[in-house]
């Protein structure tokens, strides 16, 4: 497979794997963790949705789906998939760590491990989905948070988990 094509697809696969597991665990419905209020709060002032403030707050707080993903594919690339069943338990440790009382890291990185592992049979490499989930986090906390934001705030409301 054409390593551009794989990491487009691995960017867009990581992007729904997270974006909807931390939805459906409801990070933009309220903040989880401590530092995630003042972040969301933080993001709506300069004119961005509370709900999405909320997510990129919690995802910057605590190791959620987001981090999953990443550590997933990190954890398959070097064991395969007892790599990304390894990944999921440190996430679960880290949330225990940071007082978070969700599971959507955990869940995102054993959905990750799934993805890759299915992925895998199709000429994808774990490489791809390291590289796609760097850009899927990219494109929800190093661009532009105001308007990435309103999209995480419409997804919410789409999942009934808005702020």
């Amino acid at each position: 497979m054409n390593e551009v094509i794989g990491i487009i697809i691995a960017a867009i696969l990581c992007w729904l794997n997270f974006v909807i597991v931390d939805t459906y665990f409801g990070l933009p419905e309220q903040p989880g963790v401590k530092g995630a209020r003042i972040i969301g709060e933080n993001v709506e002032k300069r004119g961005g949705d509370i709900a999405g403030g909320f997510f990129q707050g919690n995802i910057v707080c605590s190791p959620d789906a987001s981090a999953g993903t990443l550590i997933a594919s990190i954890g398959y690339l070097l064991l395969g998939i007892s790599g990304g069943i390894i990944a999921a338990f440190f996430v679960f440790m880290g949330n225990r760590l940071c007082a978070d009382p969700g599971y959507a890291g955990t869940v995102g990185s054993l959905t990750a491990t799934v993805i890759i592992t299915v992925c895998s049979f199709l000429g994808f490499t774990p490489e791809m989905f390291i590289v796609g989930m760097v850009i899927a986090i990219l494109t929800v906390q190093g661009l532009d948070h105001k308007r990435a934001s309103i999209v995480l705030g419409k997804i919410a409301e789409k999942f009934n988990r808005h702020a």
